[in-house]
């Protein structure tokens, strides 16, 4: 997700290992799993917020259900910093290493040694050469396509869009990809405007560009946010506007602040797809439980996105992150990357 160019301000000191519940064992698991002991480290390039805080508590239910001892190393937007975590999850001999976020070229020899120690790596936001690295990522080909499907049956196919985009990040250039294929397939969508920002404060900066390209085509009456960042700002702009009956906005990925936004009375923010932070989180550590017992299929491992609507939340009094987890099933991903021995670990 995009959320990885989000501050972190948390230590480069590790926590305690978490004590797991089934220190023995689990029973009827493959090994190592039968024996109990397993180590894992979870080291964040950012931390802070709700994307992250989420995605780690789906990273210590999951491996406390799987009787996993894990360590985690929270992010200071720092690559040398996490150099020197992946260093240090190596020399406490983890078996497994999930990397969530971080600069692939400043941290792939280290990732390497720990390769060459047998240590499953897995990654998410984090471009890497090697082949053995287990890769989680959102289809971003189905998440955006459920986005706009949701546009088309609000809007029709020939509405006027505005598009706001940024050149350079490899979650919003795949996004890209579906964009424009969409517009050759919908030829009467027409694109009026394009515009972007990624700072400290895309939000606001988003929301000063929105207010400026609905100016200059006040005929614009979708707008296409592929981050929630810049669906906030669209929002923003179109509240200040007066404009919330006329303009829709749409986006990807979802928080319990973007939820309250979108629940808003009048708001124009309708509908977004995602994945469940805590359910990705959850997801990375059963795929390294998998490669450790050689059950993992493909070190590319996919997570489906899903739809969510203004009006589901509405209908269902959806107020934040945990209760859509409970109230929307597939969107927790408890059926992703998972094996008959694994333990569930809850809703939220």
């Amino acid at each position: 997700m995009l959320r990885c160019h989000l501050l972190a301000t948390l230590a480069l000191t590790p926590l305690l290992f978490a004590g797991p519940a089934f220190a023995a064992g689990l029973p009827g698991a493959p090994a190592p799993f039968d024996k109990g002991g397993v180590k894992l480290a979870l080291i964040v390039y950012l931390s802070g917020g709700d994307y992250y805080q989420n995605y780690e508590a789906g990273v210590k239910r999951q491996a406390e259900a799987l009787g996993i001892e894990l360590r985690s190393f929270q992010g200071r937007q720092k690559p040398d910093e996490q150099r020197e975590q992946i260093r240090q999850a190596i020399n406490l001999g983890v078996q497994g290493i999930i990397l969530a976020g971080g600069k692939g070229e400043a941290i792939a020899d280290v990732v390497d040694e720990a390769l060459k120690a047998g240590i499953k790596v897995a990654v998410q936001n984090v471009e890497l050469p090697q082949k053995e690295v287990i890769v989680i990522d959102q289809d971003e080909s189905k998440q955006l396509g459920l986005v706009l499907g949701q546009a088309v049956k609000d809007n029709g196919d020939a509405f006027k869009a505005g598009y706001i985009y940024v050149e350079g990040f490899p979650a919003l250039d795949k996004r890209d990809k579906v964009w424009q294929a969409f517009k050759k397939d919908h030829p009467k969508v027409e694109q009026k405007a394009q515009w972007g920002a990624v700072d400290d404060t895309p939000a606001q900066t988003t929301a000063n560009q929105t207010a400026a390209a609905l100016r200059a085509n006040p005929d614009i009456n979708v707008i296409l946010g592929p981050w929630d960042e810049f669906a906030r700002g669209a929002k923003i702009a179109v509240d200040e506007a007066g404009l919330a009956d006329q303009v829709k906005v749409y986006s990807v990925d979802v928080s319990t602040s973007d939820i309250q936004a979108i629940r808003e009375p009048g708001s124009a923010w309708v509908a977004t797809a995602a994945i469940s932070a805590s359910g990705t989180g959850a997801a990375a550590v059963r795929a390294v439980a998998l490669a450790l017992t050689g059950e993992l299929k493909d070190t590319k491992v996919l997570l489906p996105p899903t739809l969510i609507t203004r009006q589901f939340l509405l209908d269902n009094d959806v107020k934040n992150e945990e209760q859509l987890n409970a109230k929307l099933p597939e969107f927790r991903l408890e059926g992703a990357v998972t094996a008959s021995w694994i333990r569930p670990v809850g809703t939220n």
